[in-house]
């Protein structure tokens, strides 16, 4: 009877199984496709080699989107994907389709339950936390940090003056990483003092370790992936970070219940001073247990650091191309600051509109995270008559629905921040560089923060000039990328600086 019933068990499956290929291959037929598949792998071929391969994989899938109206498909072995490079497409999928695809899944081995990759019954009640913790007068308190750790950039970058072209990539990671770490966790791991040091590394190491299996099918399986040497060493970097940022969150919740004993004595407590970091507000504010605050902590550092240290880097190479723009971004700063070398205020960078667009304009064209997935769990009707169905996945791509020339004009290939300034959006969701919708970045302002402060710091003191090897007056090429677990220049943002004094 027991075997009976198995079969039954098995044949349903199957036949489920089969069913659901059918119409994979429906919806495929139906949006088209103007790419290549191979037997068995599909579209992963495009995927093979180096990070500047995945980079222009992406790419090729984005512009075939929006020369298809949008949208394009796609397989990545026996996983079948929607390619989406139009906003009004990504605003009902971003909305409609909360949990996060499977192959993002992945980084849930580095980050466990914390919010960004986490299931949608555990990222919903922990982002209503969090969400009040990035207010503006947390975030106005943060820019002293922002502006300490902005002045030590400085100094590290005097070291570069006589050197000729240099990458910036590593000035900006170690600053973002002390900066983040100090607003979010509390604590001052000094990287910029010392570039190897030990926290830094493992996370720079876990994320290339993540990026690269996350585009081989063949190392999806845990079962197969615990064999190879890149599992023992991804594991190894993960203990010594979350042992960094358990110890700490010991340390802080030690600090929280040694104030409220203070406070109930009527005391005054002697004990840390100074800003208070989203960790020890959290321990405050809220009932998360240390197992949530540790992954938490995780996700902040992991999305504050990388992301803001792209951007930055990105910005400061396109000033250093775009030197007419640069100018204008000086002359802005002189009208805040006059002669003065002051630290940044937080009205300082509600002033810096042109330096604002700046930015802006540099996430569009080179958006840290270009491409972000969802898992489609229930019909999803799209415009245009296309509806998604269960058990298919979307890539929204960024990076293409930034370039996309309906929403961009003509000129959406050039650098040009004057288009912040002139007019408004064609759609909310034409310009998602922390990604759209509920699941949005909450740390968008927090970042932009930290980035104007740098930038703010750093013009008024040098003058980013290019990189004479790979730059030339009378024709930009096009900037080589990359995708590991970011978007980043395959030439590591090389540029010059000169001393405005």
């Amino acid at each position: 009877m027991f075997v009976c019933v198995l079969l039954v068990v098995v044949i349903l499956l199957l036949l489920s199984s089969v069913r659901r290929r059918r119409d994979m291959l429906k919806l495929y037929e139906q949006i088209g496709s103007g790419i290549k598949t191979l037997p068995i792998i599909g579209h992963s071929y495009l995927f093979l080699g180096g990070d500047e391969n995945r980079m222009r994989a992406f790419q090729i899938l984005g512009r075939d989107a929006f020369n298809r109206d949008g949208m394009t498909s796609v397989w990545h072995a026996n996983r079948f994907f929607i390619v989406v490079a139009d906003p009004i497409i990504a605003d009902v999928i971003l909305k409609s389709c909360l949990e996060k695809d499977d192959i993002m899944k992945l980084a849930q081995l580095l980050t466990d339950n914390g919010s960004i990759f986490a299931a949608v019954s555990i990222w919903r009640p922990r982002r209503k936390i969090l969400a009040s913790h990035f207010n503006t007068k947390i975030l106005n308190d943060f820019v002293s940090v922002f502006s300490k750790q902005s002045e030590i950039l400085i100094t590290k970058l005097k070291e570069t003056l006589d050197r000729g072209s240099f990458s910036v990539w590593n000035y900006f990671t170690t600053y973002t990483m002390d900066a983040v770490c100090e607003t979010s966790l509390g604590v001052q791991v000094k990287s910029q003092h010392n570039p190897d040091q030990p926290f830094l590394k493992a996370f720079e190491e876990c994320c290339d370790l993540g990026s690269a299996r996350m585009v081989q099918p063949w190392l999806h399986s845990m079962t197969v992936y615990r064999h190879l040497p890149q599992y023992k060493r991804y594991m190894k970097n993960k203990y010594f970070i979350c042992d960094f940022i358990k110890k700490i969150v010991q340390s802080k919740r030690k600090d929280n219940e040694l104030r409220q004993i203070s406070d109930m004595n009527g005391e005054q407590y002697t004990g840390s001073e100074g800003v208070q970091s989203l960790l020890e507000l959290l321990i405050k504010n809220s009932n998360f247990t240390d197992i949530e605050l540790q992954e938490e902590s995780v996700i902040m550092v992991l999305a504050g650091t990388d992301t803001t240290a792209v951007a930055g880097s990105f910005t400061a190479l396109m000033l250093s191309q775009h030197l007419d723009v640069q100018d204008k971004v000086y002359e802005e700063l002189r009208e805040v600051f006059g002669d003065s070398n002051r630290a940044v205020e937080p009205d300082d960078l509600a002033q810096l509109k042109y330096l604002d667009a700046v930015v802006r304009e540099t996430l569009r064209l080179y958006p840290p995270v270009p491409v972000i997935t969802r898992k489609v769990e229930r019909d999803v009707a799209l415009p245009g008559g296309v509806t998604l169905i269960p058990g298919c996945g979307v890539v929204v791509n960024i990076w293409a629905i930034h370039r996309n020339p309906h929403y961009w004009g003509d000129d959406a290939e050039e650098f040009r921040p004057e288009r912040f300034l002139d007019s408004a959006l064609k759609h909310p969701a034409a310009f998602m560089p922390f990604s759209y919708g509920p699941r949005g970045c909450l740390g968008y302002r927090y970042a932009m923060m930290a980035l104007k402060s740098a930038l703010a710091s750093l013009l008024r003191q040098y003058r980013l000039m290019p990189d004479n090897e790979s730059y030339a007056t009378d024709k930009r090429e096009p900037l080589r990328l990359k995708f590991d677990i970011m978007m980043k220049d395959v030439n590591n943002f090389r540029l010059r600086i000169e001393s405005r004094n």
